[in-house]
């Protein structure tokens, strides 16, 4: 693969992994404020489905102490392209970069965890509803 296709498609990886982040805790404060506001949409199945199925992914791996694959993707395609690529996860990375914070992994996994129960408790709290 071409150096230049490479630095491409890890500014993608990255962009989709931004996107990722941004619908695990923005959907949760939306879906927080909708059952607060009683927004109908808030309610579907499917997109609570989806956001609980990613909030586990992400707890299920820092329990496990693994690097989330878009990171060791973007990492692997970066160094393809004769780029620097970072040695942490990706969440450690940005967040030790935006502000300045720098923590053992297991800071972050308690971190995430905690999310995670807050997502279970949306649902107790907002429970979502299947389409009939």
């Amino acid at each position: 693969m071409a150096p230049s296709t490479a630095g491409l498609l890890a500014d993608l990886m990255l962009l989709l992994h931004v996107a990722i982040v941004a619908f695990a805790v923005f959907g949760q404060l939306l879906f927080m404020t909708g059952g607060l506001l009683d927004w109908a949409w808030v309610r579907k199945f499917w997109v609570r489905l989806s956001h609980l199925a990613l909030i586990g992914f992400v707890v299920l791996q820092s329990w496990l102490g693994q690097t989330c694959p878009l990171t060791i993707w973007e990492q692997s395609l970066r160094l393809q392209a004769g780029q620097n690529a970072y040695a942490e996860s990706f969440i450690e990375h940005w967040l030790s970069r935006l502000i300045f914070f720098h923590a053992p992994a297991w800071v972050f996994a308690a971190a995430y965890s905690a999310f995670g129960v807050l997502v279970l408790l949306s649902w107790w709290w907002w429970p979502p509803r299947r389409a009939r």
